[in-house]
């Protein structure tokens, strides 16, 4: 049975200083969160949705890295069937996808995590943006071998 969810949103939060190892502390905090949700919560979450989320957080907060100056927030949020991973930083240029273009090399970060998840969004804020991406908490049912 999955839990009632709808009355408070579960989530954590890290602020992160945008040096050196700040992405590996928030691909290792959203491991943590997903995995504490399901443990603690019986949320149902796949070993997917746990890379998949690892892999978004990390594209977002290496963005921030490189373009802010300063911190960077990491919000995590269960609502209903998702994961929505929220990453503030204090540049508010708003990111834009390039076209694809198979001979570039870099900078398919936003491609990808657009790719990934099931919905995006970015806006500017009094300070900085707020990028949100929302990622399924399992795995697509496989239907004749096709998700």
């Amino acid at each position: 049975m999955t839990p009632h969810l709808d009355d408070a949103p579960l989530g954590a939060a890290i602020a992160l200083d945008g040096q050196g190892a700040c992405i590996a502390e928030a691909r290792h905090m959203a491991a943590g969160f997903l995995s504490r949700m399901r443990a603690e919560h019986g949320i149902a979450v796949s070993q997917r949705a746990v890379e998949v989320t690892q892999l978004v957080v990390s594209e977002l907060v290496t963005n921030a890295q490189k373009y802010a100056a300063g911190p960077i927030l990491l919000d995590l949020r269960i609502t209903g069937d998702l994961v929505e991973v929220q990453v503030w930083d204090s540049d508010p240029v708003l990111p834009v996808a390039r076209a694809a273009d198979v001979g570039r090399v870099g900078q398919h970060g936003l491609e990808i995590v657009m790719a990934l998840c099931q919905g995006f969004e970015a806006t500017r804020e009094s300070v900085g943006k707020r990028l949100t991406a929302r990622l399924a908490l399992t795995d697509a049912p496989i239907h004749d071998g096709a998700r």
